[in-house]
């Protein structure tokens, strides 16, 4: 894997940590701290070997960080694909709510990318090394809904940095806990790890920008159907965010465990649409997808269609 790089945006935050959320997020803290241990890490240019060393905004971290070591266990496997575009250099797929995005442990078969490796052989990026091939950017697995993948290291780089800049759109539709009273808002508030929890995400003082726009669809009673606009993309955004402001997104396990799920195994959140710039023709590509039938089914609950 090349050396990477990455710009610190905020003060006091510890380099260890810095490192694990900023860097390949495969690899635990503990990993990145023997990074810095064995002075793989530098800062500004100068190898730093002290993982609790203070970072100031405008710190340029650099990490050589190794390639993955093969793993057999991720073969190619053939699952199906919801793939609702697909060319020489992307695809965009449709998620399942349930489908991990790539192995992990206790994730080793079932994933999109195993799914990946059997329908486009070897015409994946391989920038994020053998554990995430053709992987640019993530969804959660209990996440439903659109998101990219990249059949080559051109367009690997040209829509990562896209991501960086914000040029990908993406509208999510999201089910929340509550009456939503505003009619549209947005919520810019830092995301970082949890300091009560590691497990968890949460919005803290030395967190990284994370801005989330929203806007109410309908209100249901118990429940609100909201469109949100990601601006950023951390790990976990809209459902740290709209827990923060008071309306956890509805069956989210981690959130709102206390909440009533009605019958969801996953929290009712949809990746609904994502418009960008094709990397390689400059044309502007759009694309949408329906409601899935877990979302649609709490909806007609309320609605008083069904269930």
């Amino acid at each position: 894997m090349p050396i990477l790089n990455k710009t610190c945006e905020t003060d006091g935050v510890r380099l260890d940590s810095f490192a694990a959320e900023a860097f390949d997020t495969t690899y635990s803290r503990s990993f990145y701290k023997k990074m810095i241990d064995d002075g793989k890490i530098t800062v500004n240019g100068k190898v730093i070997t002290k993982a609790g060393t203070k970072l100031a905004s405008g710190d340029v971290i650099e990490a050589d960080i190794p390639d993955p070591e093969p793993d057999n266990s991720f073969v190619a496997q053939d699952i199906p694909l919801d793939i609702v575009y697909e060319d020489s250099d992307l695809l965009v797929i449709n998620k399942p709510q349930g489908m991990v995005v790539h192995p992990a442990a206790g994730h080793s078969e079932g994933t999109l990318v195993n799914a990946l490796l059997a329908h486009c052989k070897d015409d994946l990026s391989d920038i994020n090394g053998v554990l995430r091939p053709g992987i640019v950017h993530r969804i959660d697995k209990d996440t439903s809904g659109l998101m990219l993948a990249c059949k080559n290291n051109f367009t690997h780089l040209k829509l990562a940095d896209m991501l960086s800049r914000h040029e990908i759109v993406r509208e999510y539709r999201a089910l929340v806990y509550g009456v939503v009273k505003e009619d549209k808002g947005m919520i810019d508030a830092p995301i970082g790890r949890s300091d009560n929890d590691r497990r968890k995400m949460a919005v803290i003082k030395d967190g990284k920008s994370a801005v989330t726009h929203f806007e109410v669809i309908e209100r249901l009673g118990e429940i609100s159907d909201i469109k949100l606009i990601l601006e950023t993309g951390r790990t976990h955004q809209i459902r740290v965010h709209m827990s923060y402001i008071g309306h956890p997104v509805v069956g989210d396990p981690v959130y709102a465990s206390r909440r009533k799920n009605y019958g969801l195994t996953g929290q009712a959140l949809h990746s609904r649409a994502i418009t960008f710039v094709h990397p390689r023709t400059g044309e502007t590509m759009h694309f949408e997808t329906e409601l899935p039938d877990y979302y649609t089914a709490v909806l007609n609950r309320f609605k008083g269609l069904g269930c």
